[in-house]
């Protein structure tokens, strides 16, 4: 009974981190209607610079700001520069293009950081609670990391569900032609999703860091169970993003607790393939109907 506590608190935590990489696919998702496989890199990049400014002496909050202001000016940097150009083509080219930033991101951040491990701080203990005489496989970083996520998931949902911004966000990546007719400046509602999608990448980034080593490729792992947890839950859906999220990070942790860690590749790899089979458009995902 312990072992199955101690399993379901760490998946929670995990799931946590997936799921704020989840939220910043489903964001990019809903307001450009692109796939970013950069996002991992651009959270890394910035992750970076928070750890240049805690080097010099900032705060863990002060250096939290930064990573998310320059999350921001970054996400908005590369729509502009790197994926308007192409925009206007097949519908793969953004998606390739966004390889080829995570690539060059990975790249310069060995450039110019280096590709030694680096330890990045936590704002919290990382030593397990206790109930009682019941040790507990979380911690107040963890239970952070929990409450961050959940705060972003709603702010998402408030977003997307009752604002004129999110209203506008959508209709541009839905239809851009009649949302340009009907007076919203498209150019700018994307701009502005990939730029609050970076600021959610940022997010993750620091959260899956915190007390933790970092080096130019640390993000990958995350990259591969975030997609599995959006795509599980919906890239339409915010909260199916925390859903899917969590539960990955407790599928992961049982399969690695009774089974081994070598399988928990295996099962996320089942799990996307049984989804897809069943909810292509994933559980809170809604499938669009075509007419031809």
């Amino acid at each position: 009974m312990q072992q199955f506590l101690d399993l379901t608190l760490s998946g929670l935590s995990q799931g946590a981190i997936y799921a704020a990489f989840a939220l910043a696919l489903v964001l990019i998702w809903r307001s450009t209607r692109v796939v970013n496989f950069a996002q991992g890199a651009m959270g890394m990049f910035t992750t970076y610079l928070a750890l240049l400014a805690v080097d010099a002496g900032w705060s863990y909050w002060a250096a939290l700001l930064l990573a998310l202001g320059s999350g921001l000016l970054l996400g908005a940097f590369i729509e502009r520069v790197v994926i308007r150009p192409v925009e206007n083509g097949p519908e793969l080219n953004p998606v390739i293009v966004t390889l080829g930033v995570f690539i060059a991101l990975q790249a310069l951040a060995s450039l110019l950081f280096g590709a030694q491990y680096r330890s990045f701080p936590a704002p919290f203990g990382l030593t397990g609670l206790q109930a009682g005489s019941v040790n507990l496989a979380i911690t107040p970083y963890g239970l952070f990391t929990i409450g961050a996520v959940l705060v972003t998931m709603i702010a998402l949902v408030a977003l997307f569900r009752f604002t004129d911004l999110g209203l506008r966000l959508r209709a541009s990546a839905f239809n851009g032609e009649v949302s340009r007719l009907l007076g919203v400046p498209v150019g700018r509602m994307l701009t502005l999703g990939w730029a609050l999608a970076a600021v959610v990448g940022s997010l993750s980034g620091l959260l899956i860091a915190g007390g933790e080593l970092v080096w130019p490729a640390y993000m990958d792992p995350l990259i591969v169970y975030g997609f599995v947890a959006a795509v599980l839950g919906g890239l339409d859906s915010p909260a199916g993003a925390v859903i899917g999220g969590v539960a990955i990070g407790l599928a992961l942790s049982y399969v690695s607790g009774y089974a081994g860690s070598e399988f928990a590749g295996l099962a996320a790899l089942l799990i996307l393939v049984a989804v897809l089979l069943v909810r292509p458009a994933g559980l809170f995902g809604r499938a669009t109907v075509r007419k031809v």
